[in-house]
């Protein structure tokens, strides 16, 4: 299959593949794309100025432009949001498949604690983690990480139930293939394309509850050019400055909209079932 034979025949995939990775590009050549505007110079003569050509987003209370600030924002939330969702990612599976594969005490213990952390609302528990142990980007990331790893733990451990007593890893077994071997080669492969569907649905979710620590004072610290901060630093001028505020949202708006349909698109594409 061409490039062209499969654009036409996965459309929504390619158009917000293209999309995200003109997002990402825009983070990663902010430099660029502000014209070199410093996202943390106050100009306090400046402050509160509307939408204009010097300033096309406006600028904020302390004179800093609010178009470089969400231009770099976007570096800190990309990279906030995928570094959650690798490590949820990566914890859930490995303790979801150990679980299910080896049973006993281990999926006890593991199942137990993921129950726990199920147990409480996520977004509450993630402000009592970050605010225990200090708003900044990383303890929100760890936060995060803390209480949506079991959503991956127990989707591992539910497939890897369904294939653990297959005859061919019954076969396996008897013929004295090794436990690392049985892991690699037939529930990881087996487990993957399912939870990496699930991650890529779940880009947006996370930016939105990162977003939202910083909002509500648990996440990224001023200067720190954080959109959910931006929106809390906007909150109080939004009747007389609602630039401040209408921009960053805006921001958050379109980037978690672009992720979320190429998660569907994505679940489209690899999942079976459609085939």
């Amino acid at each position: 299959m061409n490039v062209i034979t499969f654009a036409k025949k996965n459309k929504s995939l390619c158009f917000f593949s293209i999309a995200a990775l003109l997002i990402i590009l825009t983070a990663v050549c902010a430099p660029v794309v502000t014209g070199g505007i410093s996202y943390s110079e106050a100009v306090l003569k400046d402050s509160l100025q509307p939408p204009s050509a010097a300033h096309i987003f406006g600028t904020d209370k302390l004179g800093r432009d609010i178009f470089a600030r969400v231009i770099y924002g976007a570096r800190i939330s990309l990279a906030a949001t995928f570094t959650v969702v690798g490590v949820i990612f990566l914890v859930g599976s490995v303790l979801g498949i150990l679980a299910g594969y080896f049973g006993g005490w281990l999926d006890t213990i593991i199942m137990r604690i993921a129950d726990m952390m199920v147990s409480f609302p996520g977004m509450i528990f993630a402000m009592a983690i970050a605010g225990v142990m200090g708003a900044s980007v990383k303890n929100a990331i760890i936060a995060v990480s803390m209480v949506s790893w079991p959503k991956y733990a127990r989707l591992a451990r539910s497939l890897v139930l369904k294939i653990r007593h297959e005859d061919y890893v019954a076969a396996a077994i008897v013929t004295g293939s090794k436990t690392l071997y049985i892991l690699i080669n037939y529930m990881i492969p087996n487990v993957i394309p399912t939870l990496i569907i699930t991650a890529a649905t779940d880009i947006g979710g996370m930016m939105l509850e990162l977003a939202g620590l910083s909002f509500l004072g648990f996440g990224a610290k001023a200067p720190a050019p954080e959109w959910g901060l931006m929106l809390n630093e906007g909150r109080q001028f939004i009747q007389n400055a609602p630039w401040m505020t209408i921009f960053p949202g805006a921001a958050i708006f379109v980037v978690v909209m672009v992720f979320n349909l190429l998660g569907d698109a994505f679940r489209d594409y690899l999942d079976p079932r459609d085939e």
